[in-house]
């Protein structure tokens, strides 16, 4: 591809999105560039406070309960109180009770802040996800859900690098970074991201409508339930790249220097990939691309029972990147595609409880199999899993319902494709209406 060609191809992959998506996505990428907690918290806590590796495991699970818990409460918050109410209590408690993470030493106070930590951060995600929802047109979410994932992996991509150079001089130092971070996230917020939440016509500022809309709810959409046990699935597959991995790989003989030449391709491929993969896929069936995705995750991970060299544990890598690259975007697509607009935030928590909730699964999913039975099980389970996760999404995904979306997202007349009205958010006191758009979409 020439210069030319490739600038034009950025160019129509970021335009036509509106001005608060991209405040939204600078948030996103100032917060990941300042992770630390979750890259070194390990570390910290066996090599700088020497403890035991079982007290750092319960350290990172305690985390991860946080934010199993926080999950559900976070999307009723986001349809109650609004998106960006959440987003700033949110934000400012990470910034809280990162920094003070820092300063504790008794192990039982660590433990403790770990977790309200784990909730925090976790709260702001059906937050997000709720506002781009509302903010972006429905043809254009699967590239803005894209563009958001590369942001978050080009700022943990540059973290971390960082902060092993940070941890080096100074943990507590990490620690407050993070947290200032965090906190310049929540001025964004502030500062340039007013309310999106699409207002009830018969009770402005009110939700009312949204109150109809209960946990209850979610959990009675045969539809959509189906879709986050899937998620859950292929979330399990997902997270064995950071924990069945280097663990089998450090079995094998290989040192932790191998594996992060393995894993950093991950990452490359991710912040390479990303946008050109997603101008491919962005208005293809997501049906489709949620079968191949999870049949390319199980099987890229089952592929790694015959890597015997770094080089080949990287091409393994790279097979489920690709999936990895494809999934995210469609799938949180699918998750806005069938929550209803006054229910966004609670169909977004339950969503992502079900990868908070693999996370606290998959580490004594692959330290038992591996313990047990072998690292070639693992990833033999991971293709399974896979190919499960294909064929339900195949069953699933027949007949897809229309998409609703509130006239409050629809632009005004005579605007740009991808330009919200003036006051670029959402109008008040509009009803849902039915936009008609086909279950799949030929490709181009």
């Amino acid at each position: 591809m020439s210069v030319d060609g490739l600038r034009r191809a950025v160019r129509e992959s970021v335009s036509g999105l509106p001005r608060e998506f991209w405040w939204l996505w600078t948030s996103t990428l100032v917060n990941r560039l300042g992770a630390f907690v979750a890259t070194f918290m390990a570390l910290y806590l066996t090599l700088d406070r020497g403890y035991s590796a079982s007290y750092a495991g319960l350290v990172a699970a305690l985390h991860g309960l946080g934010g199993v818990i926080s999950s559900l409460g976070a999307g009723v918050m986001t349809d109650r109180l609004g998106r960006r109410p959440t987003l700033l209590v949110a934000q400012t408690a990470t910034a809280l009770s990162v920094a003070l993470l820092g300063f504790m030493r008794d192990p039982v106070a660590i433990a403790a802040v770990a977790f309200l930590v784990g909730m925090a951060s976790n709260a702001s995600r059906p937050a997000v996800q709720a506002m781009m929802a509302d903010i972006v047109r429905p043809e254009d979410r699967i590239r803005a859900f894209s563009l958001n994932y590369w942001a978050i992996n080009l700022g943990f991509a540059i973290s971390s690098a960082g902060a092993g150079f940070i941890a080096e001089y100074s943990y507590l130092a990490g620690f407050l970074i993070e947290a200032g971070m965090t906190l310049v996230c929540a001025v964004l917020v502030f500062v340039k991201l007013p309310e999106s939440r699409p207002e009830d016509k018969d009770s402005p500022g009110v939700s009312g409508e949204s109150g109809s809309v209960s946990l209850l709810t979610v959990l009675r959409d045969g539809r959509y339930m189906g879709v986050v046990g899937l998620s859950f699935l292929v979330a399990l597959v997902f997270q064995q790249g950071y924990l069945g991995l280097p663990v089998a790989m450090g079995e094998a003989g290989f040192t932790p220097a191998d594996f992060g030449t393995a894993i950093a391709v991950n990452g490359v491929l991710i912040v390479v990939l990303q946008i050109p993969v997603t101008r491919f896929i962005e208005h293809r069936d997501p049906g489709r691309l949620l079968v191949v995705s999870s049949l390319l995750a199980g099987y890229g991970f089952g592929l790694t029972a015959f890597a015997g060299s770094v080089g080949v544990f990287a091409l393994t890598v790279c097979v489920w990147t690709l999936a990895e690259i494809v999934n995210a975007p469609t799938q949180t697509g699918l998750v806005v595609r069938l929550s209803p607009v006054h229910g966004r935030g609670r169909y977004q928590g339950m969503y992502t409880m079900s990868w908070a909730v693999a996370s606290l699964v998959a580490p004594l999913m692959s330290g038992f199999v591996i313990d047990h039975w072998g690292a070639e099980w693992l990833w033999g389970m991971c293709a399974v899993v896979g190919t499960v996760a294909g064929l339900g999404y195949g069953l699933l995904m027949r007949r897809l319902p229309e998409e609703e979306i509130s006239k409050g997202e629809l632009p005004e007349e005579g605007l740009p494709k991808g330009e919200l009205p003036k006051e670029g958010l959402p109008r008040e006191g509009k009803e849902a209406v039915v936009v008609e758009k086909t279950a799949e979409v030929s490709a181009s």
